[in-house]
């Protein structure tokens, strides 16, 4: 498991860049039609447009859709310090204010980073800036290797070929 220094900010700012395109890739992202990037305090910013699809009974955003966003945001702030997945171990989430027909953007502080564990804090913020909810979270890093870049491009082109040729078709 290697760990990244928080003294090599080249390498961070490219992981971040890499992790952007990780993010992107992933299907829950695209069913969600979230977006990530990096502010300039190398933090996860993760934003939602508005969609009545994730409204509970009473119109609100549903909760659980928030808590999504707080561990979505504290782990992208955590994850470009490890050369390993990382895994959520434990967070909270306080929910504040009702999330009522706005767009939402959750954004992650690193706290604590160590060799296997870090913490977190997040928050959830309306376009108004109202403060919505607020969290915290452990993550901790396992012996799963991660792949990045071209590496995450050749495991999804091999995926596609596995479908392909159990489906008895051409890729």
């Amino acid at each position: 498991m290697e760990f990244v220094s928080t003294e090599n900010p080249a390498l961070l700012a490219e992981r971040r860049k890499t992790f952007v395109e990780l993010f992107q890739s992933a299907p829950i992202i695209k069913t969600f039609g979230m977006s990530l990037r990096y502010d300039d305090h190398e933090q996860a910013v993760v934003e939602l447009p508005y969609n009545p699809a994730f409204d509970h009974a009473l119109g609100g955003t549903h909760g659980g859709v928030i808590a999504m966003m707080l561990d979505t945001a504290g782990w992208f702030t955590v994850a470009p310090y490890y050369g390993s997945w990382i895994a959520t171990v434990e967070f909270h989430v306080r929910l504040l204010e009702p999330a009522t027909g706005q767009a939402l953007r959750a954004t992650g502080k690193l706290i604590r980073i160590g060799k296997r564990l870090a913490v977190a804090e997040m928050e959830v913020r309306s376009v108004d800036e109202r403060l919505i909810a607020r969290g915290s979270g452990t993550f901790s890093a396992t012996s799963v290797p991660i792949r990045l870049g071209q590496e995450q491009l050749d495991r999804d082109r091999d995926r596609e070929l596995d479908l392909a040729h159990k489906l008895g078709g051409n890729p």
